[in-house]
């Protein structure tokens, strides 16, 4: 930021590019330099940029309409949209209520389960429980509630509230007694429910797969199963939190596709259902949970201004036909493994490489402590433009660069991808001194 700058913005660790426009992905400057984008902007561009059907889409619902509220006028692009979002995640019975922002978006399915508990007779029900390491917005309640330590709210601005159990990741589920967490570290959910008092819990809101805030940890197999298990067996609500991982990001329509039998009772979706062109975002409520909420006579939480115009469902619907039609919304078949094998053999046998983790186009590669401004800038020179995330590790250390393409990225782009970090990290391998090697895989004290 320039001292004449009167922009507040976020900054990443390197100095910014000069912009003059995108197509695929691909960012050029002004002076015809290109650098893929290989983390999808935020991880959000998930079509690429300048797709030409969702641009044909945008314009032409611009000239016809912008904005309509539902309320006075029959949404029926709105209607549409939404069954084409509930098609598209293999969840066609749920109802739909939308917004703009992620962040928006997980407080409107909290306010939604509070209110399901209240209509199903449980008053008192109002607490969410989340993990230690989790990300769930930037508004005051999703600050305070979710486990991300650098943006932990000041101890006085906090709510009273907090993360409520550790997550089965290494180095972060304290004292487990397990060499490598398991679907049994589900338990620490349960312990956090009895604590709380079970009968004051409303809902636990889980990532998934975790996002930027750790660098696309995975679940072991069974656990998000178990926490399924374990809600229902408390009477509590289960939210999924797939603003990023939603939408073919992981390989498959949700997250939650890797981990059959742990549907939840609320999905979040966000990033990739607008993919960049607008704002969008949507909270997915089962049918069993509407159904108690709509036969209540009490009021339901209703949208914002900008929730579900025409415009956004016009642009949304786009996007899902572009996902489509690459096959990014297939259960059947998990899309992204040359992506994953790429970044692979591009931090294979590197000691500045302490760990490779994620699925499908969301891989994080974990780096030594003190690389990462180095890492950026030599990417940048190789034609890459990634993402960093740090902070995450239990002392307040941790760093690393986010590495999630475009679902529509080429065969060649691919084969360029891993080519320019495997030399991005040769050379950062080369310029760092060997470091201590990093143990993640017990349990931290």
């Amino acid at each position: 930021m320039t001292p004449s700058s009167r922009l507040l913005a976020a900054r990443q660790p390197v100095t910014s590019l000069p912009f003059d426009h995108a197509e695929g992905c691909w960012v050029y400057s002004p002076d015809g330099q290109r650098f893929m984008d290989a983390s999808s902007g935020l991880i959000c561009v998930n079509v690429g940029h300048a797709h030409p059907a969702v641009l044909q889409a945008l314009t032409e619902q611009a000239r016809k309409g912008a904005f309509a509220s539902p309320g006075s006028l029959t949404p029926r692009l709105q209607e549409r949209f939404a069954q084409a979002v509930t098609k598209a995640v293999g969840r066609p019975e749920d109802r739909v209520t939308f917004a703009c922002t992620g962040t928006a978006a997980v407080e409107m399915a909290i306010a939604l389960a509070r209110s399901v508990q209240r209509a199903r007779g449980e008053a008192h029900r109002h607490k969410v429980l989340t993990a230690s390491l989790s990300y769930h917005g930037n508004s005051a309640l999703a600050l305070a509630l979710s486990g991300h330590r650098r943006r932990r709210p000041h101890p006085d601005d906090g709510l009273g509230l907090g993360p409520a159990f550790d997550p089965p990741y290494p180095g972060h589920h304290r004292n487990c007694p397990l060499d490598i967490c398991d679907s049994g570290c589900a338990t620490e959910v349960d312990a956090a429910i009895e604590e709380a008092g079970a009968d004051s819990v409303a809902a636990v809101l889980v990532e998934p797969v975790n996002g930027t805030t750790g660098g696309g940890y995975r679940p072991p197999d069974g656990y998000l199963r178990a926490v399924r298990d374990i809600c229902t067996a408390h009477g509590v609500l289960l939210i999924h939190d797939e603003v990023l991982t939603g939408l073919g990001r992981t390989g498959l329509p949700l997250a939650a596709h890797h981990s059959p039998g742990s549907d939840a009772d609320f999905t979040v979706l966000a990033k990739g259902l607008g993919a960049g062109y607008l704002p969008i975002s949507a909270v997915l409520m089962s049918p069993e949970a509407a159904e108690d909420l709509l036969s209540a006579d009490m009021p339901v939480p209703l949208m914002g201004t900008m929730s579900a115009t025409p415009l956004q469902a016009t642009v949304g619907m786009a996007t899902l036909s572009v996902l489509e039609d690459i096959g990014a919304l297939d259960r059947e078949r998990v899309r992204g493994a040359v992506v994953t094998d790429a970044v692979g053999k591009a931090t294979q046998d590197l000691a500045v490489v302490a760990d490779t983790r994620g699925c499908g186009y969301f891989l994080g590669v974990e780096l030594t402590p003190g690389t990462q401004r180095r890492a950026l800038a030599l990417s940048r020179e190789q034609g890459l433009l990634l993402y960093p995330f740090n902070g995450f590790q239990p002392d307040g250390g941790g760093e690393g660069v986010i590495v999630a393409p475009p679902l529509n990225i080429s065969e060649e782009e691919t084969a360029f991808l891993g080519s320019a970090l495997r030399e991005t990290f040769e050379r950062l391998n080369s310029e760092t001194p060997r470091a201590p090697s990093i143990d993640r895989t017990r349990g931290a004290a």
